[in-house]
Parts: structure tokens; C-alpha cells; sequence
């Protein structure tokens, strides 16, 4: 019997490959957008106002960001924005304006100013007829602080030097997601909504304009993560501090030198990483011999601790290595970081291990629902 060359073989072999894969059943299609909105109606918590509304912009920003709407992604969304804002587009903040006035006052402290001049200042009548203090303490969401924040900045004597042009208003919507990270996001991928000239912090304060981005922010990278809590906890944190929080741990493991299991790898200051070397940096350049890796190619390495990257690199996968035969066994690669709370609006001692859970309950509370 004549024998088939190899080649022969590989061309059988891909056949039969082929053969088998046709013969496999269809996956599920996917679903419509009415059929995205109706799961969603489905799974909104009860007592929400205009629910057709909010599957429809929950629906549109899956779309547009083309995120898979699974129920898992779907549940995940909606616990954060029940957490965050109760599922209100413009939630209310008790306290608000007098949380405004004191900043006010502890800005003018800052810039030397005295607190008769700042209230002296927030006594100009604003275009309403109301003086601006009255307006602040008036003030109850968010989004009426930044607009009147806007105003000040442009009218008020003293507005620029107290503000510094910088609306003090950073995070905003129901999802309570960072105007920055929002004007960031835009910046790099065109907003679906308004054209040319649209405010994109005006937008944050919007149901669609704060679902768009908080859904961007809560679901649209990368990960390698087994469970929805560590993108909760990265939701509050910033991105892969799970995945960085677990590493840090491993270093401090290889090492015996302790860290703050908080995420960051390198040193951050208000505007990014600085050129100081921070305590995990340190850490790992203590390994840098077993590591054969030299001070400049760990802090490249490290500095690439927000992208998905970082944990094929060689830093990572060797720091591993060493940390878990130090201890004899395998580490987790996703890890809650140990992050206090650190708010105008938070009145208790809040960690991000503590937001995480949270919405991980009502994201369970969702899955169960998705399932019945």
C-alpha cells in the first residue's frame, strides 16, 4: 500500500478539521437591539422611572462601543449604575451645596484669600437674581454644581484664581464616571451622539452621555480576569488595578519587603507617572538580579501597568516565577485592591474592596434574575 507523503497527510488532516467543523451545531444568534431592550426591561430593578428609556440607551451604548450585550456584561452594567446613582440620571447628592461652599473656602485658604473676601465674592448676583451662594447651597446634583461652577469661572472676580479654569466637578451621571476619563475616551473614539462643538462634560451629566462612557469605562478594555468583582473594583480604582494589586502582592512575596496592595506600579502624581521611584519600583529593583532585567527596563515595564500588556511582559512573568517558589505554590493573579475612599461625598470609611462587593451583589442579584 503506497504511503501519503506529509504533505498528503496535512491536507487530510485540515479536511477532516473541516469537516468536523461543519458538521457542528449553529451557535446562538445574535441578539436584535429590540430583543438587548427587552432582556433589559427584564432586568432593571423595580420602582425605575421610564424603563423603555433606559433600556434604550443602555442598549445604544452596547452598540456603538460594540460590546457584546451577554447578560453578564448587561447585569454588570446595571449594578454599577445602581450603585452609583440608584439608577437616576442626575442623582442627588445630600449635602451638596455646603459640600461646595467649604471647598470654595478651603480653595481660598489656599490661594491666601480671606473668607470674608471668598464670601464677598459668592455675594454677586448670578443671571438668575440669586447670588452665587445662594445658588451653591441651593444646588442638590451634580450637574447643576458644574454648570454653576462654569458660570463663576467666567463671571465671578475671583473665579479664575480660585478655580484655575478647572471646573472642580470630576466625575459626574449614572454611572458617576470621571469627566476626564470621558473627554479622553472622545478624544480617541467619536462620540455617538451631537456632532462637531458638543460638550462632552456637559454629555457626562446625561443618561446617554454617562451610560456611553461609564459602560466604556466599566467594560471596554481587555482582561484576564475569572470573575465581574475585579472590574468592579477597577471601576473605582482605575484600569487593571486588580490585576496590578496581585502583583504587588507577589512582590512583596519574592521579596519580604511590604507594599500598599493599591494598584499603582509606579509613582503618580496629579497629571500621571512622575520620575520619582515609588515603593513597588523599588521593590522590584531589588530583584533585578534574578529579574536580569536593569532599572531602566523595569520601570518601561512598569509603566505599562494600565494596558494588558504588562502581564505578558517578562517583569511580570518572572516576578512569578520567583514569588511563587518562594512560596511553594500558585499565586492569584487578581487581587482586591486596599484602597480607602477618599471623597467630599463619602461621610463613612469606605474602601474599593467595599464598592466592589457591593455592586457584586446586586450583579449576582441580576445574573439570578437572567437565569429564572
Amino acid at each position: 500500500m503506497q504511503q501519503r507523503s506529509p504533505w498528503m497527510r496535512c491536507l487530510a488532516g485540515a479536511a477532516a478539521i473541516v469537516l468536523v467543523a461543519s458538521c457542528k451545531e449553529p451557535g446562538p444568534a445574535p441578539r436584535t437591539p429590540e430583543q438587548v431592550r427587552d432582556q433589559l426591561g427584564q432586568l432593571l430593578p423595580p420602582g425605575v422611572d421610564d424603563r423603555q428609556g433606559w433600556a434604550r440607551d443602555i442598549q445604544a451604548a452596547f452598540s456603538a462601543l460594540k460590546l457584546e450585550p451577554s447578560d453578564r456584561n448587561l447585569c454588570a452594567a446595571l449594578a454599577v449604575a445602581e450603585q452609583e446613582s440608584s439608577l437616576r440620571a442626575d442623582p442627588a447628592v445630600p449635602g451638596l451645596g455646603a459640600i461646595a461652599i467649604a471647598e470654595i473656602e478651603r480653595r481660598g485658604a489656599r490661594h491666601h484669600l480671606p473668607k470674608f473676601l471668598v464670601h464677598a465674592a459668592l455675594a454677586i448676583d448670578s443671571p438668575d437674581g440669586r447670588t452665587y451662594e445662594q445658588r451653591l447651597a441651593a444646588a442638590t446634583t451634580e450637574r447643576e454644581l458644574s454648570e454653576l461652577f462654569e458660570q463663576m469661572i467666567a463671571e465671578v472676580p475671583l473665579g479664575r484664581r480660585l478655580f484655575a479654569d478647572a471646573n472642580p466637578v470630576h466625575t459626574g451621571g449614572p454611572m458617576q464616571v470621571s469627566v476626564d476619563f470621558a473627554e479622553s475616551h472622545a478624544a480617541h473614539q467619536p462620540y455617538p451622539y451631537g456632532g462637531d462643538g458638543v460638550s462632552i462634560r456637559h454629555e457626562v451629566f446625561t443618561r446617554r452621555g454617562g451610560l456611553y462612557f461609564g459602560i466604556a469605562h466599566l467594560l471596554g478594555y481587555p482582561v484576564s480576569y475569572n470573575r465581574m468583582l475585579y472590574r468592579f473594583a477597577d471601576y473605582n480604582a482605575g484600569f487593571y488595578a486588580s490585576r496590578n494589586a496581585a502583583f504587588q502582592y507577589a512582590v512583596s512575596r519574592a521579596t519580604g519587603m511590604p507594599l500598599a496592595l493599591d494598584g499603582d506600579l509606579v509613582h503618580y502624581g496629579k497629571h500621571g507617572p512622575t520620575g520619582a521611584v515609588g515603593a513597588t519600583e523599588t521593590a522590584v529593583q531589588a530583584l533585578s538580579t534574578q529579574l536580569d532585567l536593569d532599572d531602566a527596563q523595569i520601570r518601561r515595564a512598569l509603566l505599562d501597568g494600565e494596558r494588558v500588556q504588562f502581564e505578558h511582559s517578562d517583569l511580570y512573568l518572572r516576578v512569578y516565577e520567583i514569588a511563587e517558589r518562594a512560596v511553594h505554590g500558585p499565586l492569584a493573579r487578581a487581587r482586591l485592591p486596599q484602597i480607602a475612599l477618599d471623597s467630599p461625598k463619602i461621610t463613612r470609611k469606605l474602601t474599593t474592596a467595599w464598592f466592589a462587593g457591593r455592586v457584586n451583589q446586586r450583579y449576582l442579584a441580576c445574573m439570578a434574575k437572567s437565569a429564572s
